[in-house]
């Protein structure tokens, strides 16, 4: 395409230097050409938030800048057991992170105003070859497709139910147990052109350990999780509450992830996941947020 001409001009011109994440487009399509939303539309679906969970007995929401440890939500419940303990039922990702914190802090944008383009990226540095264009699309959709440099919030959902992993979070109950316990653990990722970086396929492996449904390969060196009492997430809640109650666990520090291997995984998975979903907008209301005590 012709935005990936003009990027692979750049990225010559550069040779190996380093260059912020923060100054490369968050996907090089024609979606990133479109106007974002103004600010003023972002306000109002916060405002619509805040006007359908007032006095409606909603628990705290996600996703939340995790440096902030404050909150004034009183709804409480007990945490889920570590993941250990319970079953992974669904392993799914967000195009940008959710959450906002540690090294993903970086602010795309508004986007369309109904998930897609906004969010938050890595905000390191990535070399001009891990930059280099795909040489296929990667994960394709009717909203954007992934490139290098993008950032992705990847969630591996667990379920205190007895269930094998599958599609949406509908895996995560069963008949026998209506209301599970729910923990999400958030991973997130920067996708690079690189074969010798993370394989995503390794990274979502899953299998059984002591009788119980595990991510197998999780990084372990991206940092203590911040671990907080939240809810699901996605655009459709920008409105509205989610009545769901979950225990996360959110790694700060970010991983480097062939892109190759994505588009692989997206091809052909047990969950069905084949593009990325959009992303909700931070939860910022106070009467919304749970109080983080570590």
């Amino acid at each position: 395409m012709k935005m990936n001409t003009i990027f692979l001009l750049v990225t010559t011109a550069l040779l190996s230097t380093h260059v912020s994440a923060k100054d490369v487009p968050a996907s090089i399509n024609s979606e990133v050409t479109k106007q974002a939303v103004a600010d003023q539309v972002i306000a109002e679906q916060r405002q619509q938030l805040a006007k359908n969970t007032d006095s409606q007995g909603f628990g705290p929401q996600s996703p939340r800048d995790i440096r902030v440890t404050t909150g004034e939500n009183a709804i409480a419940f007990n945490a889920a057991p570590p993941a250990s303990a319970m079953n992974l039922c669904n392993i799914h990702f967000h195009k940008n992170a959710e959450h906002a914190g540690g090294e993903f802090t970086t602010y795309v944008g508004n986007g369309d105003g109904q998930g897609y383009q906004g969010g938050y990226q890595y905000s390191g540095q990535l070399t001009a070859a891990e930059l280099a264009p795909s040489e296929q699309e990667i994960c394709p959709s009717e909203q954007s497709s992934l490139v290098p440099g993008d950032t992705i919030e990847v969630h591996y959902v667990y379920s205190s139910a007895k269930i094998t992993p599958g599609p949406t979070l509908g895996a995560c109950f069963n008949d026998a147990i209506k209301n599970p316990q729910l923990r999400v653990q958030a991973q997130v990722y920067v996708l690079v052109n690189d074969a010798k970086a993370l394989d995503f396929g390794d990274l979502t492996q899953h299998g059984e350990i002591n009788g119980l449904q595990q991510a197998l390969n999780l990084p372990d060196n991206t940092g203590t999780a911040v671990e907080y009492a939240g809810s699901t997430t996605g655009p459709s809640f920008n409105e509205a509450g989610s009545p769901f109650q979950v225990s996360w666990s959110v790694k700060p520090k970010v991983a480097k992830v062939n892109i190759a291997s994505v588009g692989q995984w997206c091809k052909s998975n047990v969950f069905e996941e084949d593009h990325a979903h959009g992303v909700r907008n931070l939860v910022t209301n106070p009467a919304l947020l749970s109080t983080i005590s570590q």
